[in-house]
């Protein structure tokens, strides 16, 4: 990352973090009030993370921020998304996915459709490995951190009181990066997860027409935030008519679905095939 981006994202933090300090709040008082999780405070007011411009509005609602005030701090959000960077290029691998994990965090109830990648939550070492080397500019050494950042995430899917709802398209089981062999490993973790009381998973089987023609995935956090996962970004919204309209989206996925027994056996047949698969790739 340049040197000249980076001062300008410390600069930043640094002047969010004196406000939230005015204002008399904890990062975790401040990250429930804005409604996001609160690694994301952390990581913004330590200048390692630049925040989107509707979790800055956030933030500055959650601090009572005067319009004066939250101009000042969009403008020096936009001094850091027009920094030139020099030297060496900014790496995403450790971004990608940032925004699901950082609001699953904070979240006691979690749905998540999905219609081409695995859930952030769901996925082994070595398949979120593959999603962090796809991102532009990925090194080894963050890739690293990336994987091992989200495998110790995944660890609320066994807390209680918490409810994590994943609803897939078969498709989903069929696009695998790497070899046979990654996937028979990830699908075996499949039905290792389905098995939790705090799990429902649910997959819409390949001849059943789905309700609604998906686009990309997307995630609901609680009934407050729903992150919305394209091809190249994830973005954040807390918009009431949107975050209804993606609850009815989810619950017409999510009727469309099967789950319990009928996913256990979808899950054992796609291994078998994938078995086979294996079989025709061994020299």
């Amino acid at each position: 990352m340049g040197s000249e981006r980076r001062e300008r994202m410390r600069a930043l933090g640094v002047r969010l973090r004196a406000l939230r300090t005015e204002a008399g709040l904890t990062g975790a008082v401040l990250a429930q009030r804005a409604h996001v999780g609160q690694p994301t405070v952390s990581k913004v007011e330590n200048g390692r993370m630049v925040p989107s411009l509707d979790v800055l509005n956030r933030l500055s609602r959650a601090l009572g921020l005067d319009e004066s005030t939250a101009r000042e701090v969009r403008d020096l959000l936009a001094a850091v998304e027009m920094a030139v960077d020099s030297g060496e290029p900014e790496n995403s691998a450790t971004s990608t996915g940032a925004a699901v994990d950082d609001e699953v965090r904070s979240a006691r109830l979690v749905r998540s459709f999905q219609c081409v990648v695995l859930p952030a939550l769901l996925q082994s070492a070595e398949y979120a490995r593959h999603v962090f080397e796809s991102a532009p500019n990925s090194t080894p050494e963050a890739v690293g951190r990336a994987v091992a950042a989200r495998v110790e995430r995944q660890s609320v899917l066994y807390e209680p009181g918490r409810e994590s709802v994943f609803v897939l398209t078969e498709a989903v089981l069929r696009t695998w990066p790497g070899t046979p062999a990654l996937m028979l490993a990830q699908l075996d973790r499949l039905l290792a997860v389905e098995s939790l009381s705090t799990v429902r998973l649910g997959v819409i089987p390949w001849r059943r027409p789905v309700p609604v023609l998906p686009r990309h995935g997307f995630t609901l956090c609680d009934r407050r935030a729903v992150v919305i996962e394209t091809f190249g970004d994830e973005r954040v919204s807390v918009d009431v008519d949107e975050l209804a309209a993606f609850e009815e989206t989810f619950g017409r996925f999510e009727g469309a679905a099967v789950f319990g027994g009928e996913v256990r056996e979808l899950l054992l047949q796609v291994m078998t095939e994938f078995r086979g698969v294996g079989d025709t790739l061994t020299p």
